[in-house]
């Protein structure tokens, strides 16, 4: 009778410690993957079916193990669509260009880089079978994350979960705000924040964004588990900020239209609103981001790489909007190492994509041959 209640015991235990994350170094070993983020505000276009995701996605390189993709504004900012949180339409279409942009190159083997854990998986399709899956998705009102994986890692992939916080009107609609996703990956938890934060490039709208930002670090909340260890805060994970936060420069306009025709990314930089935040350590202390490479994001005409506010074609100047880095990814953990940000020249919208590729710290909790040898005896002497 003991046995079989010992036996039981065991069993248990196993499933269990399958179900949790692993809190013993000696029971665990670390492996590394690929995860490739990218944020994009469409500015309520539609995309066209034969809209190229290519560029995005950066598929004509090695590709990622998972994929994490957040749009602002994928439906107009107007009163109506405001009231409706989401319009399944929409985002079924943004999903179904991914899934064909990630899907539609039969690849061989890839191995992983000098440095990683040797994961090899085979992506060779058999039956037309996808190389991706979504794990999950969330739209609320113009903010959409959709976070897609390869398909070896789908039973690795433990315990979803989503907030979403309103920052927009009233304090609490979704046309400002973000969405935010939890999964454990073997046995590490992962959030990514997918956020619109206030716009407007006056006086106090800083604020404003500041405000936005501390309102969703405080107010989301995801499921609390004792029993299997997961984290209910942001901070409380290894956690990727991506989106449209919408923070500018600090010069007058003709300045930074000066500095941005000579490239002078530094000087601008160094009077960028997001990156004192970062250095002074208010509202994201303890928060990096890679060094920036690449142009300011926002504002461009549609289909143009001329920025907004060019005299237009019967010679009168538009309203203003200055440039500026508006579209960022940062980060926080230690398990996380950032080797590329960039952006995509995609001229959808007036905003170009940033995208960033991540080098992730996973463990990845070890079958102890002890505990197996031990569990094989007590069945053999029942």
């Amino acid at each position: 009778m003991w046995l079989t209640l010992a036996a039981n015991k065991i069993l248990e235990d196993r499933v269990n410690d399958q179900d949790s994350p692993a809190d013993s170094e000696t029971s665990v070993e670390i492996q590394n993957f690929t995860l490739f983020v990218s944020s994009w505000n469409v500015g309520g276009i539609t995309p066209p079916v034969d809209l190229n995701m290519e560029d995005l996605l950066h598929t004509q390189s090695n590709l990622a193990d998972i994929y994490v993709l957040g749009f602002q504004e994928i439906v107009p900012l107007n009163a109506g669509n405001i009231i409706v949180t989401e319009n399944s339409s929409i985002s079924m279409q943004w999903n179904s260009l991914i899934r064909a942009a990630l899907n539609k190159t039969d690849i061989g083997h890839q191995k992983a880089e000098v440095g990683e854990s040797q994961k090899v998986y085979p992506l060779k399709r058999e039956n037309n079978s996808p190389h991706f899956e979504c794990i999950i998705s969330k739209q609320m009102v113009g903010i959409f994350i959709t976070i897609w994986a390869r398909i070896p890692l789908l039973p690795y992939i433990r315990h979803t979960s989503v907030s979403s916080v309103g920052c927009g009107i009233f304090g609490c609609l979704g046309n400002k705000g973000s969405v935010s996703i939890r999964f454990c990956l073997h046995e590490t938890s992962f959030c990514f924040v997918c956020c619109h934060l206030a716009s407007g490039g006056k006086e106090g709208d800083k604020r404003e964004r500041n405000s936005n930002a501390s309102q969703i670090q405080s107010r989301t909340r995801f499921p609390s588990d004792p029993f299997h260890r997961l984290p209910s805060k942001i901070l409380r994970h290894e956690v990727i900020w991506l989106g449209d936060l919408n923070y500018r420069i600090y010069l007058p306009e003709p300045t930074t239209r000066s500095l941005v025709n000579d490239r002078q990314w530094s000087t601008l930089l160094q009077n960028d609103q997001l990156k004192a935040e970062l250095r002074e350590g208010c509202t994201f202390e303890g928060w990096n981001e890679e060094e920036i490479e690449f142009p300011p994001t926002y504002k461009y005409n549609l289909d143009s790489d001329d920025y907004y506010g060019c005299n237009d074609q019967n010679g009168k100047r538009a309203k203003s909007r200055t440039p500026a880095w508006c579209d960022r990814i940062i980060w926080f953990g230690k398990g996380l190492k950032q080797r590329q940000y960039n952006r995509s020249e995609c001229k959808l919208s007036d905003h170009r994509p940033v995208r960033a590729i991540f080098t992730v710290e996973v463990k990845v909790q070890c079958q102890s041959t002890e505990a197996s040898e031990n569990f094989a005896k007590i069945f053999h002497n029942l």
